[in-house]
This record gives structure tokens, C-alpha cells and sequence, in this order.
């Protein structure tokens, strides 16, 4: 695994409070109804993305992952600015608007979604990691999935697949604790999720998905094993979400006093505690960050309120090949 240095700390806890303050803006244009349809917030699951892209390889390495999707093609390189007008529904957006919440895209930086359909990233994901070895590619996919997902039939065709091959893939299982707002206790008689690439001897197993730096040792032994050919792993990361499953949950499944147990173990705290102590950066330097931080969500919050909204024709031009529409019973 790479180092883990005072900048890696450095750079965790300025990419995880953008990424927490990014989403805090959008929930609040959310209820301003700027932002319309679902929205599935990250907030207290960062440290899995921070670990898992110190792990990878960003010039090679691909991702893939369910409809809580916004955070994880910024850290992949996406402009964020871009990002927010997607989930506006403007022209600037990564799918010029049409993608919304669900469907981030970034071809360019290897992020291939934001999937809608629960667990139809899963074999996507195998099927991206087949083509990279298919063509002599060292690459390896991270695929990304809810404890819920896991449920899926979906899931184990492609663990056997992924297997018997020997797919460079890494599967990843954030379980956050509650498939919406059923918990993993009342969807199964086990809760290590991580058993099931047991029953495909598949190397498997649990880590701390509060910690970026558990995360990142435990992807980056993942990485190298399938990018030497060995195939897949899957991994459970146990974290846990601060806030609903969507915005429109009441989250009546759950206690404040759980939630607020969790947040003592808040991954962007426990990173700014470990800067403090070691002395990494005064706290003056940290309210600078936390300053540039509001400052570069307003950008992007600007940005997107000021965009165009896509013309029209741009819903017909994505969707109809043939010119001239012969399918619409009124043209355009």
C-alpha cells in the first residue's frame, strides 16, 4: 500500500469536508426544490471513498456504484461544478442535464455510474473488469454496492462469473446498517455480509469503513491481487449514513441516539483529531481549509444556479437515432 503521510491526512480531511459540505448544499436547494426527483447523501460514509482512492490508480483504475453517487466522481476527478449542475438538471451537467442524481457519468475519468436499479451495477462492474482483461489490461474495477443490494440474485451469478474467471474486480459492500429502512438483521440469518464470497471461495472479508486508513489497506490488498491476476475479492465495509436513505425519508427505523453514538466516530472528525494530535496542521490552518471549503461549494453552487437549463431537442437527439423522429406522433 502507498504511504500514509501528514499529506494524505492532509488532503483526506479537505476532500471529505468538501465532499460532506457539497451534499449539505444540495440538501438544502433540495427543500428549495432546485433539485428535484431523489437524493441519496453519503454523509458519514467518506472514509470508504477516501481509502478506497488512495488505493487505486487513478489513471487506469475504474469505478462503478449505486445511486449514492455524487461525491465519488469528484474524488475520481470529475469538476464538481459540473456534478451540482447535473443534479440541477442543467446543460453544464457531466449528461448535460438529462443523468440527474442517480446517473453521474464521467467516461473520460472512469467513473461509470450511478446506477438507479439496485444491484444492476454489479454486473456491469464484472463486466467492465472482463473487458479490461480481455483487451491485456492491468486495470481493476472498484464496484461498489448497499447492503441491501446483496440480496440480489445478480449478485452471486456474478460472484461465480467473476470467480471462475478470475475478473480484476474488487466488489465492495458499504453497509451502512439499513437497506432503506429495513435493517441487515430482518433481510437475513447472518449479518457478515463479507460470508457470502465464501460459498464461491472467493477471498473475502470485513473492515472498518469509518477509517480511511482500514479502507485503504484493505483495498489495496485487494487491488494487487487482482491486478496480478488472481482474481476477485469482496470486501464489507461497515459504515453507517447520518442521514436518511433518501430525502424523503422520516427515518422512523432508527433512534437520534444511534445516530448521534455514530457520530462520534464521524470519519472526517476522526481524521481532523489524528491532524491535531500529531500536529500536522494548526488550527488556524484548518479553519483556512474549512474557509476554502465553503468557498469552493459556493462556486459550484453558483454555477450551476447560473447555467442553462438543455434545449428541448437535446431529449429527442439522446434518445432517437433517426433524424427525424418517425416514431413521435407530433414532430418537433
Amino acid at each position: 500500500m502507498k504511504e500514509v503521510t501528514k499529506d494524505t491526512y492532509l488532503n483526506w480531511y479537505k476532500d471529505m469536508l468538501f465532499w460532506r459540505k457539497f451534499e449539505d448544499k444540495l440538501a438544502a436547494v433540495y427543500i428549495q426544490q432546485k433539485v428535484r426527483g431523489f437524493l441519496h447523501l453519503y454523509n458519514g460514509q467518506e472514509a470508504v471513498l477516501a481509502g478506497s482512492l488512495h488505493a487505486m490508480d487513478l489513471t487506469k483504475d475504474r469505478m462503478i456504484t449505486a445511486y449514492r453517487n455524487h461525491v465519488q466522481p469528484i474524488g475520481m476527478g470529475v469538476d464538481p461544478k459540473k456534478v451540482m449542475a447535473e443534479l440541477y438538471g442543467k446543460a453544464t451537467g457531466t449528461s448535460q442535464g438529462l443523468g440527474g442524481s442517480m446517473h453521474i457519468f464521467s467516461k473520460e475519468h472512469r467513473f461509470h455510474g450511478g446506477h438507479g436499479i439496485v444491484g444492476g451495477q454489479i454486473p456491469l462492474g464484472a463486466g467492465m473488469a472482463f473487458g479490461d482483461k480481455y483487451h491485456g489490461s492491468d486495470a481493476v474495477t472498484l464496484c461498489y454496492m448497499g447492503d441491501g443490494a446483496v440480496r440480489q440474485g445478480s449478485l452471486h451469478e456474478t460472484l461465480n462469473l467473476a470467480m471462475l474467471w478470475k475478473l480484476p474486480v474488487v466488489f465492495i459492500v458499504e453497509n451502512n446498517g439499513y437497506a432503506m429502512g429495513t435493517s441487515v438483521e430482518r433481510t437475513a440469518s447472518h449479518t457478515d455480509i463479507w460470508k457470502l464470497g465464501l460459498g464461491y471461495e472467493m477471498p473475502c472479508g470485513p473492515i472498518d469503513g469509518m477509517d480511511p486508513v482500514k479502507v485503504a489497506e484493505g483495498i489495496s490488498e485487494a487491488i494487487q491481487r487482482a491486478r496480478k491476476g488472481d482474481g476477485p475479492t469482496f470486501l464489507e465495509a461497515k459504515t453507517y449514513r447520518y442521514r436518511g436513505h433518501s430525502m424523503s425519508d422520516a427515518q422512523h427505523y432508527r433512534t437520534k441516539d444511534e445516530v448521534n453514538e455514530y457520530r462520534k466516530i464521524d470519519p472526517i472528525t476522526q481524521v481532523r483529531e489524528h491532524i491535531v494530535k500529531n500536529e500536522f496542521a494548526s488550527e488556524e490552518d484548518l479553519d483556512k481549509i474549512t474557509a476554502d471549503v465553503k468557498a469552493r461549494v459556493q462556486e459550484c453552487s453558483e454555477f450551476a444556479e447560473s447555467s442553462p437549463y438543455p434545449d428541448t431537442s437535446l431529449m429527442y437527439d439522446a434518445v432517437y437515432e433517426q433524424k427525424d423522429y418517425p416514431f413521435l406522433a407530433h414532430k418537433l
